[in-house]
């Protein structure tokens, strides 16, 4: 294939919920384009797109994949993405570097909550959109209540295609708006016919394709001027106006197929050649320099000055790490010097491949607009941009989901530590959306990401490719201690052992400050009686205490503490024995003060389909959970809760049981509150508990 200028180039990445076919698209549109001599199938693990062996062994998307196709002289890049809501991160990067984003939708259930969320990706970065209502030769299906469904919940969303004879195994045909025929195809998937639209449906055709009229006419002035003045818009006006109002974000054109049987496909390749944007036409891109914060605009122009995004990194065992990108402006050559502008590194590009699935062809170049990979590269992640030394140009970045689970792991094998955490680093920079952390206060390695699923497989990962293994537990809970009252005591440490002694004697004030008032020390002391050297040292002491806890080892939060008297000795006192002294006095302060145990409370929002909302509210209600409210969005209903960050462990996977895979969840750390009373005494037990073995 030749290099392609942007004006023959298409960006696709095709988005949904989780089983709604977005492989068998896939994989029938590159049987159609020639790339693929035959269909594989998910069940049979040779699908061009899911070829990785965990992919293959669960018979799911689990990453995004490119593959490459032409049509008409027109080059796909099509970007098959997961479904599964553990990957959707996966999904955040195929969407940056996309002109237009095909929402796919399964004709027997319509808008789902996944459907709802990859929508708003599309719509965080103001792309162009296509619907493709798929499996239509599936029983209980019914393509205008779906329309119906998608123009309440999109608004724009019109339908330039539909069904003929839906719901049977013998579904072949389909009404098509733009040319006013009826497409039949062959069971091979091949067009057999098209023909006049029979007298049986004329009227159902001849009314969506006013509607559609209308439609485009609305959603450019000056068309709907022409319309008023002639009455009508020629072939050539309407396509203009399609065009423009899908590359505007006016129209969503609902297309439909069955990709199983490859009905539909050869009108979804059209509708990409003739009528979706390519990268000439989008808006040009914005970016930043490494020297400045003012906006740069860049054209799609392969002489502009480079500005390249890797939007994804993975290991292959046969050529090593592949960094997949997409170029914006200028062109992107072998062997040339560029600079990782989000890093400020400078790389040296080696072999350039054009990628489609697990195929690979060697090329020089690689121009604005299109997509490639590179290999070798030293300090490039996903997200970052290359450029020039020259120009320094940075792309705005990928933004990636906060997590929503968190585990903690724990080495199977002594000594493996360095391993392991050498393997989750690759792996972070692989997937973004996967964090890791060693969290010093709970003592524990910390693993989190979008759900159960991701984090099981990344682990799997490690074992297969590092060769360590780890085992998951519970992470442990960031606890606070605070006091509701205040109290006044004194902290003395004197000892006597032959030689020169010790001796600090303070006297403190322990008072609650506003919960998130964090410390303040207050020195009080006059006249002396504490040598100003010293004071530091009680400060010292007192946040030492209030580092390991007092009544349950968590940390101390939100008290103030004045040191207002005090004594010393002119021999036996020094730094070490006033520390010890703050230390002492602040603990025994502490604990006549009222103390508290306090508990992380997160936000939490879920997104279910209404039918789920009892269930739903009923368990957050079982997890100590606050309902705060609850919004309406077409067809789902937004739980807005809090709910204490223990009761939060594997949620996810809880959420998808009670669900039956259709709701979502986020989080975010919203405050600190007591924990209840029996909660907190069994904390407290535990630590004496431990406390006691530990001097035993």
């Amino acid at each position: 294939m030749k290099e392609a200028q942007p004006s023959r180039v298409r960006n696709v990445a095709l988005v949904a919920h989780q089983g709604s076919g977005k492989t068998t698209l896939t994989e029938s549109m590159l049987h159609r384009m020639g790339v693929l001599t035959r269909m594989g199938s998910i069940e049979d693990g040779n699908t061009a797109s899911d070829y990785r062996a965990d992919e293959i062994d669960r018979q799911m998307s689990i990453s995004t994949t490119l593959v490459v196709g032409e049509h008409n002289g027109v080059k796909i890049n099509l970007i098959d993405t997961p479904g599964f809501t553990d990957f959707m991160g996966e999904v955040k990067t195929s969407v940056r570097v996309a002109d237009v984003v095909g929402v796919l939708i399964q004709a027997a259930s319509g808008v789902e909550v996944g459907t709802e969320l990859v929508w708003g990706f599309a719509d965080e970065l103001s792309l162009p959109r296509f619907l493709f209502i798929n499996q239509l030769d599936r029983e209980n299906v019914d393509f205008d209540s779906v329309v119906g469904t998608l123009e309440e919940s999109y608004g724009s969303a019109i339908p330039i295609q539909f069904p003929v004879n839906p719901g049977s195994e013998q579904f072949n045909q389909i009404v098509d708006l733009l040319s006013m025929k009826v497409v039949t195809w062959n069971p091979d998937g091949g067009i057999k016919s098209k023909s006049d639209i029979p007298g049986g449906i004329i009227d159902k055709a001849n009314e969506a394709k006013q509607k559609l009229i209308d439609a485009i006419a609305e959603s450019d002035d000056d068309l709907m001027e022409l319309y008023f003045e002639n009455d009508e818009l020629t072939e050539d006006q309407l396509m203009t106006g399609l065009r423009n109002g899908i590359r505007n974000g006016m129209l969503y054109p609902i297309l439909c197929g069955a990709a199983s049987k490859e009905v539909g496909t050869s009108l979804l390749l059209d509708f990409l050649v003739n009528v979706a944007p390519s990268p000439e036409d989008m808006p040009p891109s914005i970016a930043k320099t490494e020297s400045s914060d003012d906006d740069t605009e860049l054209k799609c122009d392969p002489e502009g000055d480079l500005g390249a995004i890797v939007f994804k990194t993975i290991s292959d065992k046969h050529v090593g790490d592949l960094a997949f990108f997409r170029v914006f402006s200028g062109t992107l050559s072998s062997g040339a010097d560029v600079r990782n502008t989000s890093r400020s590194q400078v790389e040296k590009i080696g072999q350039i491949f054009t990628v489609s699935g697990n195929k690979r062809k060697n090329v020089d170049a690689v121009a604005a607009g299109d997509m490639g990979a590179l290999v070798k590269l030293k300090n490039t992640h996903t997200g970052d941009t290359l450029s020039t030394s020259k120009a320094e140009l940075i792309l705005e970045g990928i933004d990636f989901p906060t997590p929503v689970i968190r585990t903690a792991v724990v080495a199977k094998t002594q000594g493996d530590e360095e391993k392991i955490s050498n393997g989750l680093h690759i792996l972070a920079e692989e997937d973004p959306s996967f964090h890791f952390d060693y969290d010093p206060e709970l003592a524990q390695l910390i693993v989190s990401g979008q759900g159960e699923l991701q984090l099981i497989i990344l682990l799997e990962r490690l074992k297969e490719r590092f060769g360590v293994e780890v085992e998951q537990e519970e992470p442990r809970i960031p606890y606070r201690e605070t006091i509701k009252g205040s109290s006044e005591t004194q902290g003395k440490h004197k000892k006597q052992s032959g030689g020169r002694g010790q001796y600090g004697d303070c006297w403190l004030r322990i008072e609650k400050q506003p919960r998130g008032g964090d410390f303040e020390f207050v020195n009080a002391i006059v006249g002396g009686v504490i040598p100003g050297k010293f004071v530091p040292a009680v400060e010292k002491g007192v946040i030492g205490a209030m580092a390991d806890g007092v009544v349950a080892g968590f940390p101390v939060v939100d008290v103030k503490v004045t040191c207002y008297d005090g004594s010393h000795h002119t021999v036996d006192s020094s730094e070490n024995a006033f520390k010890m002294a703050g230390s002492k006095g602040f603990r025994a302060g502490f604990a006549k003060a009222k103390p508290v145990i306090l508990e992380p409370i997160y936000n939490v929002e879920v997104r279910v389909p209404e039918e789920y909302m009892g269930d739903v509210m009923g368990d957050i209600s079982s997890r100590r959970g606050k309902i705060m409210g609850m919004d309406a969005e077409g067809r789902f209903q937004v739980i807005k809760a809090q709910v204490p960050l223990a009761e939060l462990y594997k949620y996810s996977s809880i959420l998808r049981s009670l669900t039956g895979g259709r709701g979502l969840h986020t989080r975010e750390l919203s405050h600190y509150e007591d924990v209840p009373i029996e909660i907190q005494a069994k904390l407290i037990k535990v630590y004496e508990e431990k406390r006691a073995e530990g001097t035993s």
